[in-house]
């Protein structure tokens, strides 16, 4: 689960975390007050999506010589102006792919005297089995581009979970940082602190870039992102309200409410699969005879006959699959009840598309005798091979 920067760094305040004062508004017309609520006379008006790159981004309505997705305003009237050409509009970034996000949130915030912008965050580093700091002194860059064009620009610090941020670990960052003076003071409570939010909350991902040092040689988040295990989310209610449901595709939310794996793509062959290997193999051959997945869709282990009707039912409400591959291999669960669910599903939704379906494992016989003596035009495979091959030949018609 993601969440905004504004909800991010109201979250990072709450840890102590020096931050500019801020307001989210939620129509143009509220940018007047929210302005002049701050200090000034600099304010930033930045759009509240779940994608990075907004700044470089550009908005679809406002042609190619519009200024992006974060803009600076010198008086309460641009801070207005900025908002009101903003708000409603779609933002195209390199992390929206062409349709692009409609900006229903803008935060505008007190202006910063930027010395230096930092990279820093914090994510679980399975190599080591430890959360770690992930550090640069590129930062407000696109990170993927430093680690492929000057690697050892970044530097990673694994924590020890006993120990927690030691001095030794601050001043390891600190030094990857290039900090020093007040700067390198702060970092003394400042990266602790990080780490302990990240911990506690049980984040996914705590990214903050930049991380300014501004000319009064202080720390400051500038910026912060912010991605929840979606498992722990239970024993987090206060951030489970952050959730904002226009930020995701309303299938996986959907998919959500019934424990299935989901997420869309952009293909057109539908997947309904049992465990991620599976689901892995079944997009690569689909990919391997000339088509694109539409979607990861896994049902589990231990689906009944409903959750795989729900599966079913997400998969077809999507307008750009052309067609449907079941591939379950029936251990802890069984095919016959897989049968059942898309036998109930189809005859509940219909089906518009053509549906392969292979069966292998427990039950595997039960499971296609219900499939052939339903009556529906359902499509058996004899194995992977065949099924995808059977899929992308329904499609090509």
């Amino acid at each position: 689960m993601n969440i905004h920067e504004y909800q991010a760094k109201a979250l990072l305040k709450t840890f102590g975390a020096p931050v500019a004062e801020g307001v989210a508004i939620f129509s143009a017309d509220e940018a007047e007050a929210a302005a002049k609520s701050l200090p000034g006379p600099l304010y930033v008006v930045k759009s509240q999506i779940h994608a990075g790159g907004r700044g470089k981004g550009k908005f679809k309505e406002l042609g190619p010589d519009a200024k992006g997705g974060v803009r600076l305003a010198f008086s309460i009237d641009e801070a207005k102006a900025h908002a009101k050409e903003m708000m409603g509009n779609t933002l195209v970034t390199a992390q929206t792919g062409e349709a692009g996000k409609q900006v229903n949130r803008l935060y505008i915030e007190d202006g910063a005297d930027i010395a230096r912008e930092l990279y820093c965050s914090l994510l679980v580093d399975r190599s080591v089995g430890r959360v770690a700091f992930v550090v640069s002194t590129e930062g407000g860059m696109d990170i993927e581009a430093v680690a492929h064009d000057t690697p050892e620009k970044i530097h990673t610090i694994a924590i020890d979970p006993e120990a927690g941020v030691t001095a030794a670990d601050v001043a390891a960052i600190s030094k990857a940082l290039e900090l020093s003076g007040a700067a390198a003071e702060d970092a003394k409570s400042l990266f602790p602190l990080l780490y302990k939010a990240f911990n506690e909350k049980d984040m996914a991902l705590l990214e903050v870039n930049p991380l300014i040092v501004m000319k009064n040689d202080h720390l400051r988040v500038l910026d912060a992102k912010m991605s929840f295990d979606g498992n722990a989310i239970f024993r987090h209610d206060d951030v489970k309200a952050l959730r904002d449901e226009t930020e995701e595709d309303a299938k996986e939310i959907e998919a959500s409410k019934w424990d299935l794996a989901y997420v869309a793509l952009d293909g057109n062959i539908g997947c309904m699969v049992n465990g991620a290997g599976l689901a892995m193999a079944t997009m690569d051959i689909i990919k391997l005879y000339g088509k694109e997945p539409a979607n990861f869709c896994d049902v589990g282990g231990g689906a009944g006959k409903e959750k795989v009707a729900a599966a079913f039912k997400i998969i077809t409400a999507d307008p750009k699959v052309e067609g449907i591959l079941v591939n379950i291999f029936g251990g802890i669960m069984k095919c016959d009840v897989i049968a059942e669910g898309v036998v109930a599903a189809v005859q509940e939704v219909g089906l518009k598309v053509p549906l392969v379906v292979r069966l292998e494992g427990t039950n595997v016989e039960l499971g296609k005798k219900i499939l052939n003596e339903s009556g529906l035009a359902i499509t058996a495979a004899d194995d992977l091979d065949d099924a995808a091959k059977k899929i992308v030949a329904a499609i090509k018609g």
